[in-house]
């Protein structure tokens, strides 16, 4: 019980701090009217508190350059690529308790239908999900969170953010973040068994993980880019819409994505 009330007030500090930073935002100026070019690239960017996101942005770079890229790159010399895919494939099944969940609340009754019978699948025949059978037998995964969740029931992304660690997102996202963190199913029965250590277990591995996989794409991205920083919040909100969108009716969700530009 003590690691429940430690992570229901982590996730309360987490969500009282992305409210503050959007009322923060919604003071943040924009470029006066007399200079229409400048205000529409201010809402375009949609990033009012950029100068606090670009501090914010220097100390997760120096993280990473110091600790977690290294860290990754020694995770991929040491394992080989199918030990690496095997252990992303038993992440990923433990996942699918929160994408079912969030392909319910979103209303995608075949998703959740697909996501149920793909974690059946594999966590009966796929050894506990270290093997996706599903895949093989058509039945291929999907990422869905509540951050889509709060974006297919209309809410606004709010301004672009960056979060320490994290990395980029918005209010939005950042607070769906918070409520899985407290509210994910596996965490919950290992906490109720007493294995608080495998949460926080799970966590490091699931982000070394993300991070390996992304070593070459972020290096790509950091080398070719004239601004890092603004290429990262293009393709964040970019890859969100898309997600938010499920390859389809991508114009409206497009739209209910960037609709709070001019409010950021």
């Amino acid at each position: 019980m003590t690691a429940r009330r430690s992570s229901q007030s982590t996730a309360a500090r987490i969500a009282g701090s992305i409210i503050a930073l959007g009322l923060l935002a919604g003071c943040a100026t924009p470029p006066p009217e007399s200079d229409p070019e400048a205000l529409a690239e201010w809402e375009q960017v949609n990033d009012p508190l950029e100068p606090m996101n670009r501090e914010i942005f220097a100390f997760n770079e120096f993280l990473d350059t110091y600790a977690i890229r290294p860290a990754a790159e020694g995770y991929r010399n040491v394992v080989p690529q199918f030990g690496r895919d095997r252990l992303h494939d038993a992440l990923e099944n433990l996942k699918s308790p929160l994408v079912f969940a969030n392909d319910l609340l979103q209303g995608e009754t075949d998703r959740a239908v697909q996501t149920f019978f793909r974690a059946a699948f594999n966590t009966t025949f796929g050894l506990l999900g270290f093997v996706d059978i599903a895949t093989e037998a058509g039945i291929p995964a999907h990422e869905e969170d509540f951050g889509q969740t709060l974006a297919v029931w209309g809410i606004e992304e709010g301004p672009y953010l960056v979060l320490p660690l994290f990395g980029p997102s918005n209010p939005r996202d950042a607070f769906g973040t918070a409520v899985e963190w407290y509210g994910d199913p596996v965490d919950l029965v290992l906490l109720n068994m007493g294995y608080d250590w495998a949460t926080w277990t799970r966590s490091g591995i699931s982000g070394l993980d993300k991070r390996e996989r992304l070593i070459d794409t972020l290096d790509d991205i950091k080398r070719t880019s004239l601004d890092y920083y603004a290429s990262l919040r293009s393709l964040y909100r970019q890859h969100r819409t898309a997600e938010i969108a499920n390859g389809r009716n991508q114009t409206r969700l497009s739209t209910t994505s960037t609709s709070g530009a001019s409010s950021r």
